[in-house]
């Protein structure tokens, strides 16, 4: 197989680069730019020439011997002094020397083809790169180590045994056989269904415990939305003053709370719009709620009005995780709080104190982690599972009429369609559609 090559780290500057050579020509081309030989898995400290035999660097250099890589074909690696120039040099060497540049996702395509790693376990290696939190990293951590692997192999045997069972009725069917086998076929039936059916809607759930979550801020104009963005920031980020509809616009930043990294919007303030421009910005409040995994509801506490009855209705409606802000309780607090009965709230005064809304943050996003659970990770893993649930249901009316032949071939398009979510049958399609999302060198 051709070698190919890439820059394994990001653009930019910093303490180290990797140039990256994977196929049968790696260990000869890292031999003509060092000049040295190498050891399997031994760092070697090498001067690295281009081809006028003038230095380029010193770098640590690793050969992994076929099959023992990540790729399962001879792969070297060069560590070189980070920067932007240095391991552009380096992967220039290495193209002249025959290699040529990696496809993106290649090298976890190779190792795929290679039996190193399932369909599965590359997706993780793609989403654990962008994965925006301690617990996605756990998840997509066990999922590399082959979690979800297994949980695929438990369901696949289960859909066999109950194939098997089957055949034992089409086969035997002269024959005296128990009177509960067919009970015993829709039972464990329902068992599969039922866990195939958990895993997909806590996989749609949970959806953006690898994406990071969205937390909208909404209220009405001067509640005080822009002054609590700005505190959870720690910068004046948005504009503050005591004119109502300030905030034409939404505004988004990225913002740490524990050990996850959520995207907080900044709503214009929801009312009847006086403008085209402030319409707009109202218009996209409402949709910042509905894309929202949380939504912030901000109110004042001097103040309860027709506005604010209408936004709190609003909240109560939407199908989403909201918290309740009381803000400006310096001043004190001259609202009904039983207006709020149900849902969870917190008494702030943002130019203050804020803490209280970052811990029931906290709280919340903690409660969305799922150590225990087996997550789909990506669309193609969810329609999967889609498929194996659609064929497990229709068998069903089979089996209930006895036509076991049909029964025994659904339940092998079910077999077949979970098996995809490792090892996928319609290979070329898929494969250039799942690796062409990856990056560069991985």
């Amino acid at each position: 197989m051709e070698t190919i090559a890439a820059i394994a780290t990001p653009n930019g500057i910093g303490a180290i680069s990797i140039v990256r050579i994977s196929g049968d020509n790696a260990l000869e081309i890292a031999k003509k730019l060092t000049k040295k030989e190498f050891t399997p898995r031994k760092a070697t400290l090498a001067k690295v020439f281009d081809s006028n035999d003038e230095l380029i660097d010193i770098a640590l250099v690793i050969y992994f011997k076929a099959p023992s890589s990540f790729t399962g074909e001879d792969v070297v690696e060069f560590q070189c002094h980070g920067g932007v120039v240095v391991s552009r040099l380096i992967l220039e060497e290495v193209l002249k020397h025959g290699a040529r540049l990696a496809n993106p996702g290649e090298f976890t395509k190779r190792a795929f083809l290679n039996g190193k790693i399932d369909a599965s376990q590359a997706e993780a290696i793609a989403k654990l790169i962008e994965t925006r939190s301690k617990e996605g990293a756990k998840l997509l951590s066990r999922q590399l180590e082959g979690d979800l692997s297994k949980f695929v192999d438990e369901v696949r045997e289960k859909l066999i045994e109950i194939m098997a069972y089957a055949e034992v009725f089409i086969d035997y069917a002269e024959e005296d056989l128990p009177e509960t086998l067919g009970s015993e076929i829709e039972e464990r039936l329902q068992k599969i269904e039922e866990l195939l059916i958990h895993t997909l809607e806590s996989s749609k759930r949970r959806e953006a415990l690898l994406s990071g979550y969205k937390v909208a801020i909404v209220g009405k104009p001067n509640v005080g939305k822009s002054s609590i963005l700005n505190a959870l920031l720690n910068k004046q980020r948005a504009i503050v003053s005591d004119i109502a509809g300030t905030t034409r616009d939404t505004i988004e930043e990225d913002i740490q709370i524990g050990s996850h990294l959520i995207r907080i919007i900044d709503t214009a303030g929801i009312r009847a719009a006086k403008d085209e421009i402030e319409k707009i910005g109202v218009e996209r409040s409402k949709k910042a709620i509905e894309e929202a995994d949380i939504v912030v509801g901000v109110f004042s506490a001097d103040e309860f009005t027709k506005e604010d009855e209408e936004i709190l209705e609003l909240l109560k409606n939407v199908d989403k995780e909201v918290i309740i802000v009381i803000n400006k309780v310096d001043k004190g607090i001259n609202i009904d709080l039983d207006k709020f009965q149900g849902l969870k709230v917190v008494k702030i005064s943002a130019k203050k104190d804020i803490s209280p809304l970052i811990d029931e943050l906290k709280n919340l996003l903690d409660s969305f982690s799922s150590e225990d659970e087996h997550i789909l990770i990506s669309t193609r893993q969810i329609h999967a599972v889609e498929k194996a649930l659609n064929a497990i249901n229709e068998s069903k009316q089979f089996l209930q009429t006895g036509e076991l032949e049909l029964f025994s071939y659904q339940i092998q398009d079910a077999i077949r369609a979970i098996s995809e979510i490792t090892k996928p049958f319609e290979y070329d399609e898929m494969l250039d559609k799942m690796f062409g999302s990856f990056c560069v060198g991985k």
